[in-house]
């Protein structure tokens, strides 16, 4: 196996056959030993987190395909925390989509003038560039297009896909008596499509139950039991 890339929640190793893989690691975006999904450093680390948050993505994988939604998930090896995955060309070096249904995190602190903590959100989607020294600013359609990252008609079509894809997501969380504050997300072009890629665990969400937020670790019991 070639390394690829070495992130701070997973490996990426490129397979003989042109396939890649993801090893899940057992630490967590945060500050100070705080979980953060939004954060940029890896905050702490969890035992068992990246096989829990492999159960997690391998969960929902299959029922977003289930769905009609195209992603890059081909298996998972749940006791080696890995999963294979179908290549995929990210857009310029990296976009991050996020799904908002209420105003909490980076949101408040750039609109705290208009948005109260908490205040419910249309499944508002916004679309950050991976840029770890410029702290993953916010990109606009208009200038991902300008600058030769993503077309317009294909922003429509990640914007569409992340809607679908939330909301789902949003509703299943439901049904176990939770719900979706946000969700991160990101995509890229398998022969020429675009697909859903990465992970999908509670490391890249915020999910609540009973006004109490779900820690990674909870979430994977509380969806899979």
């Amino acid at each position: 196996m070639k390394l690829v890339y070495e992130g701070k929640t997973k490996r990426v190793e490129e397979l003989a056959d042109g396939n890649f893989l993801l090893t899940f690691k057992d630490d967590a975006t945060g500050e100070d030993g705080k979980f953060d999904p939004g954060a940029n450093t890896v905050g702490l680390s969890i035992a068992g987190l990246g096989r829990g948050g492999l159960r997690l993505s391998e969960y929902f994988f299959r029922m977003i395909e289930g769905a009609g939604y195209p992603t890059h998930f081909i298996s998972a090896d749940i006791e080696k925390a890995t999963m294979t995955v179908k290549p995929a060309r990210v857009f310029g070096e990296g976009l991050e989509v996020i799904c908002r249904f209420r105003a909490v995190g980076s949101f408040v602190r750039r609109y705290g003038l208009y948005a109260r903590d908490g205040q419910e959100l249309d499944a508002f989607v916004e679309v950050t560039l991976k840029d770890d020294e410029r702290q993953d600013p916010p990109i606009t359609k208009d200038a991902l297009d300008m600058l030769g990252i993503l077309a317009p008609e294909e922003y429509e079509v990640l914007k569409d896909l992340t809607k679908k894809i939330c909301c789902l997501i949003r509703d299943e969380l439901a049904v176990k008596g939770a719900e979706l504050y946000d969700i991160k997300l990101e995509f890229g072009r398998v022969d020429e499509g675009i697909v859903l890629i990465d992970e999908i665990s509670g490391g890249n969400m915020r999910v609540y139950k009973d006004g109490v937020s779900v820690d990674p670790m909870d979430l994977v019991d509380l969806v899979l039991g």
